[in-house]
């Protein structure tokens, strides 16, 4: 059996779909009122709980051969307290339950922002970089990330019989991405959208099924246990061809117009002061942090889960950004 945590968002419910077209027996951890319905589809087991609650997860992890933790408090945005009951605090529970279930393998979803936030040109970062350098003030999302991550890592030097193996995915889009492509497509439309810089830099943008197929190669790898892998990129492409590849999907004009990156990533810092001044609860038009997703020089390597993992990208970025795009669409129209 196979417990999975953030079932019902972008990640996790790509892991369910991989794990079942593989025959594996899956188990869906989902709080209660959650919209399960796509889930249902996949002939998987549903649990109700909550990472936050540890009673419920005593129960989910009962006979549980490999977890997969994709559950987190995701976004940009939001009080750091949230941050650290769901991210840090959720995690350690799920942490203690697999000790006490005995639960063998443990697959943790991480984020390539854990590195920091830094933006140098040419750089190319990997697993062996440190973790949490330049991390911005407010950035609740990474620092969270951080410190559940160096959590699971005292664990295992500390000789947990757990075996744990960390994924850091970066910026994921796919079937079931109702935040990015709503956003973006939004923003093509209405001709909000902008090339951070001279658009050139390359991005770091995975397919969520591509990441899925990562998190499942090293759970059935014993040479992945105690490793960190990013799965951080499905190949070359710049921020102007996802661009085009975007409006070529939606039927608009390429995106032309440009702004500096110092500009942008200003704009988001005052914007992000006069939102945490005012006690905003919705975050700003620009944030620091999409301003870096999408301009940054500095680059992750995915190499050593291809060398290792024997990770391939299964969908490249010509049919899987239109394929995407054509999926949000049809929840448009239903």
């Amino acid at each position: 059996m196979n417990l999975v945590t953030g079932g019902t968002g972008l990640l996790g419910s790509h892991i369910v779909e991989q794990l079942r077209k593989r025959g594996r027996a899956v188990r869906a951890l989902v709080r209660k009122g959650a919209d399960t319905s796509w889930l249902k589809t996949q002939g998987v087991e549903l649990v109700e709980g909550d990472i936050t609650d540890p009673a419920s997860l005593d129960r989910a992890c009962q006979g549980v051969q490999c977890i997969y933790h994709a559950a987190a408090r995701v976004g940009d945005w939001g009080p750091w307290e949230d941050f650290v009951r769901v991210t840090i605090d959720g995690s350690n529970n799920l942490f203690d339950a697999a000790e006490r279930a005995g639960v063998p393998r443990f697959i943790h979803i991480s984020s390539i922002s854990v590195y920091g936030h830094m933006n140098e040109p040419g750089l190319v970062v990997d697993e062996s970089a440190p973790l949490g350098v330049n991390v911005h003030h407010w950035s609740y999302y990474t620092r969270a990330k951080v410190i559940a991550e160096e959590e699971l890592w005292r664990r295992h030097r500390a000789g947990c019989k757990v075996k744990y193996t960390v994924i850091r995915p970066s910026w994921l889009y796919g079937p079931r991405d109702r935040a990015t492509l709503a956003r973006l497509t939004r923003m093509i439309r209405e001709g909000k959208a902008k090339l951070l810089g001279s658009g050139d830099n390359r991005l770091n943008v995975v397919h969520a099924a591509n990441v899925a197929e990562g998190c499942i190669l090293a759970a059935d790898n014993p040479h992945a246990v105690g490793q960190a892998y990013n799965c951080s990129n499905d190949g070359e492409l710049t921020q102007r061809q996802y661009f085009d590849l975007l409006t070529s999907a939606i039927g608009a004009p390429p995106v032309t117009k440009r702004v500096p990156f110092k500009v942008a990533y200003s704009a988001g810092f005052m914007l992000e002061c006069f939102g945490h001044l005012f006690g905003k609860k919705t975050p700003p038009m620009i944030t620091r942090y999409a301003v870096w997703l999408m301009g940054r020089d500095t680059y992750f390597s995915a190499d050593k889960a291809r060398k290792e993992l024997g990770w391939n990208s299964t969908i490249g970025y010509r049919e899987g950004i239109p394929a995407a795009v054509k999926w949000y669409q049809s929840t448009q129209r239903a």
